[in-house]
């Protein structure tokens, strides 16, 4: 800590001062030397000793912009020279500000600031070093409020050097306070361009020049999740990630645990990375170079620096929210010294764009056709078969719909997954049927159409959990439908989805979700992919009731396990150098697989802490298994893999017990060093106790052992014989939950994905109903949790109801189906009364 200063001021000098230095002020000075300079003050004063490194500096006041200006006559010339400003019409904005900049470029500083600014960078060489570098920082008095950032309107120089740069540097800044960005958001904003004043922060440079530098937020950006940190990374100095010139590394820490000592990176994502500012050695300040191919593939930061710059984004947060009185998000900037090896805070302010939002809403759709409004609310699906719409053009196409959303795009049709390259974000995906190879394009479509499956085929479960309308069971859509074709794609018509011809209109009403009923029964959520994770936890919802591993599996790994584990050994080569490529970061292979399951299903456990996340472990069958890298050398060609080696009986199996290894050490990184114990393991297809009891003992060979640390194991209640044989599986697990689609299918005898049968598949058929209470029952006699995970009570509100008079404990639901079901429940829970 560089001390240059006394921290005695009275409240009158200050204001009359020209100069104050970092450790003068505080955040109530704002009005003084700015947001960015009060905020860098606070730190010092109050972070500094809790731990936080920030870099000395001092800062010219308001008072001292204030007198350039009146010293120099300079207000009312730019008040006749804004007197005819018009901020919409761009060439009018840009001679007005162009002639301010000029005007205050070519009015010399008073001999008294000139002397202040020199004196105090005399003082921070003496500090440091002769010719002390410096970041010259614009900070306006009217910045980092929380509900508008100033950031970015005025200008920043970098390794500033010598007084005479220092003074040109400062006196650029003053003149920025009319770049015509600043000028049109000031305007936007509703300030008065005179009411505000401009500070310069001088700050000592950390020498990131040489190591690297980012931004971090105490918040989630893009769904507002309170509880996890981002942080981002990239060699150089730090204005390439803020300009976004870059493409950084990305890393997200669970802030609860990491607080209670755990260690919860639960995502990292590698960043191009493709250049990095530097100093240069010429006439100007900084340079832009190369990045080297082999830094670009290397994380920026060790995890351990991850973690510390995490806790002081809580500790900052943690902070600002005291002083401010209510939660205050922070946007802090952060760089890493090449020298020292030390980490630093160079920046902090609020977070203005997810501190402003409102509440959840929910979304609701409707075609809108002359004066026809032709959407269907929630629970009105039923009815759909009554209603005649003339306005709207005949269907292309129908099927049955998954989800209640509108979508529209140009088609793309591809009826081999080895073309997936060509399609394109944004379009409607067209094919046959989809298997987990095609989630990496799903995610990106704007709508999914297939020829064949029903309402539990893969195409069908990956739409909901996207949250991407689809339909499904169209027969004959990639014979009508043409790439290139613009269409329209309507689920919010009833169980019928059709697609049509062209863009029509519609319209997204969002509804307030305040004041929901609570229900006795617990409303969970079924959540496949992490990256939804965070924004899908703010609808109301008592945790998590499936995470499925195989979306992780199939499109973060993209690899089979047993290739990881003898990768040595992989007979083909064009398959061992993708997986080199993919995996280059690793020398211990296997570590991949289970650092990204271990992210995956953190991300998920985080979103939802404290509440329950049941973990539902791999149920691929051996197809879809096989079509991983490397896992035709590993699975077995079965004539109907549905029923075959799946679940359970892959486990403790010496063909896959290694693998199954690597699922096993994920889940206990994910409990034990990320704190994580609200997640539950579930056991797929467990065709009999015995076979249960050997997965238990497997699992506790690697670390899981039920009971420790309260773990606890749930089975699917998917097969008849878990229903039968209720009370002897109760022995060895504790709890169920019933797989509704399987249990369905095995009831019925019926193949699931095949849509010569799918009229057939319903839940609400007495022999099924009654497999369902049975299990219930068993359940509650032997005292285990029991809930439901399947399709049935999402699409038919009577399924949920039946539930509910049986006494089941909770019910997992597709997110789009969470709000009306709950709303069913809490009728039913209501007569129940």
């Amino acid at each position: 800590m560089v001390t240059v200063a006394k921290n005695t001021l009275s409240v009158d000098t200050k204001e009359r001062s020209l100069i104050l230095w970092f450790d003068e002020v505080g955040i109530a000075d704002i009005p003084l030397v700015g947001g960015k300079n009060a905020s860098l003050g606070e730190m010092i004063q109050q972070l500094t000793p809790k731990g936080v490194n920030v870099p000395m500096g001092f800062a010219t006041t308001a008072y001292a912009y204030r007198y350039f200006i009146e010293s120099a006559g300079l207000e009312a010339k730019l008040r006749e020279l804004f007197a005819d400003l018009d901020v919409e019409d761009v060439k009018n904005l840009q001679e007005r500000g162009k002639k301010a900049r000029s005007l205050l470029m070519h009015t010399p500083f008073p001999p008294e600031l000139r002397s202040a600014i020199a004196n105090a960078y005399a003082s921070l060489c003496e500090s440091y070093n002769a010719d002390t570098d410096v970041a010259v920082r614009s900070s306006a008095t009217a910045e980092d409020l929380p509900d508008a950032s100033f950031a970015g309107q005025q200008e920043t120089y970098l390794n500033v050097v010598g007084v005479a740069g220092v003074l040109g540097a400062c006196h650029r800044c003053f003149a920025s306070l009319f770049t015509d960005r600043a000028i049109s958001y000031r305007h936007t904003k509703g300030f008065d361009h005179f009411s505000v004043a401009l500070a310069v922060g001088v700050q000592k440079m950390v020498r990131s020049d040489l190591a690297s530098s980012g931004v971090m937020f105490s918040i989630e950006t893009e769904s507002g999740f309170k509880d996890a940190a981002l942080i981002t990374a990239a060699y150089g100095l730090g204005e390439n990630v803020v300009q976004g010139t870059v493409n950084p590394d990305e890393y997200y820490v669970f802030k609860p645990t990491l607080k209670a000592g755990f260690s919860p990176i639960v995502d990292k994502k590698l960043g191009s990375k493709e250049l990095k500012m530097v100093y240069d050695d010429g006439s100007k300040f900084t340079k832009n170079v190369l990045v080297p191919p082999s830094e670009r593939s290397q994380f920026v930061l060790t995890d351990e620096e991850i973690l510390q710059l995490a806790r002081w984004a809580c500790v900052i947060e943690d902070h600002y929210s005291q002083v401010h009185g209510h939660y205050t998000p922070m946007d802090i900037e952060w760089a890493k010294d090449g020298i020292t090896n030390q980490l630093f805070v160079v920046q902090a302010r609020p977070e203005t764009v997810q501190s402003q939002k409102l509440g959840n809403v929910l979304r609701s759709y409707r075609l809108l056709l002359g004066t026809g409004e032709w959407g269907l609310g929630a629970g009105e699906k039923s009815f759909q078969s009554l209603i005649h719409n003339p306005e709207l053009p005949v269907p292309l196409v129908t099927g049955r719909a998954i989800g209640e959303a509108i979508s529209q795009g140009k088609v793309s049709l591809i009826l081999d997954v080895h073309k997936i390259d060509q399609f394109q974000a944004g379009d409607v995906l067209v094919t046959d049927r989809t298997d987990p190879d095609w989630e990496p394009i799903m995610k990106r479509a704007s709508a999914i159409i297939t020829n064949s499956g029903g309402r539990t085929c893969h195409a069908a479960i990956i739409a909901r959990e996207l949250g991407v309308p689809a339909i499904v069971g169209c027969g004959n859509a990639t014979e009508i439908l043409k790439t290139g074709q613009e269409v329209t794609i309507s689920c919010a018509e009833g169980e019928e989805g059709r697609v049509y011809p062209g863009l029509l209109p519609f319209e997204v009403k969002e509804v307030p979700l305040e004041n929901l009923p609570r229900t006795r029964t617990q409303i969970l959520m079924n959540v496949g992919n992490p990256q939804e994770a965070f924004s899908l936890s703010a609808i109301p919802n008592d945790g998590v009731g499936l995470a499925r591993t195989e979306f992780i599996i199939a499109n973060q790994i993209q690899i089979h396990p047993l290739a990881l584990v003898h990768y040595d050994n992989l007979k083909d080569e064009f398959v061992k150098a993708k997986i080199g490529e993919i995996t280059a970061l690793y020398e211990n292979k296997p570590q991949y697989f289970v650092d990204k399951l271990a992210q995956g299903i953190g991300r998920i456990a985080a979103a939802f802490y404290p509440k329950t996340v049941i973990v539902r472990m791999s149920d691929f069958k051996s197809n879809e298994y096989a079509n991983l890298l490397g896992g035709q050398q590993f699975e077995p060609h079965e004539e109907n893999p549905m029923l075959g080696w799946r679940g359970a009986a892959r486990y403790y199996d010496e063909g896959y017990r290694d693998a199954f290894a690597l699922e096993c050490y994920a889940l206990k990184r994910v409990r034990e060093d990320m704190g994580l114990t609200n997640v539950i393991p579930m056991i797929p297809f467990c065709r009999t106790p015995q076979e249960g009891r050997l997965v238990l003992e497997e699992m506790a060979k690697n670390g899981l052992q039920q009971g420790v640390n309260g773990l606890q194991v749930y089975v699917m209640c998917e097969l008849p014989n878990n229903v039968i044989m209720a009370e002897e599986f109760a022995e060895v697990f504790d709890g169920f939950s019933i797989g509704s689609n399987d249990l369905t299918q095995l009831t019925l005898g019926l193949d699931r994905d095949s849509a010569l049968v799918a009229r057939l598949f319903d839940e609400r058929i007495p022999g099924v109903k009654r497999m369902v209470k049975m299990a219930i029952e068993a359940a509650k006699q032997y005292n285990r949790k029991i809930g439901i995970c399947g399709q049935a009570p999402s699409d038919y509100p009577e399924f949920a109801q039946f539930l509910v008079e049986q006494g089941i404990d909770s019910i997992s639901l597709n997110p789009d189906s969470v709000l009306k079901t709950m709303l069913e429940i809490a009728k039913v829970e209501d007569n129940q009364r």
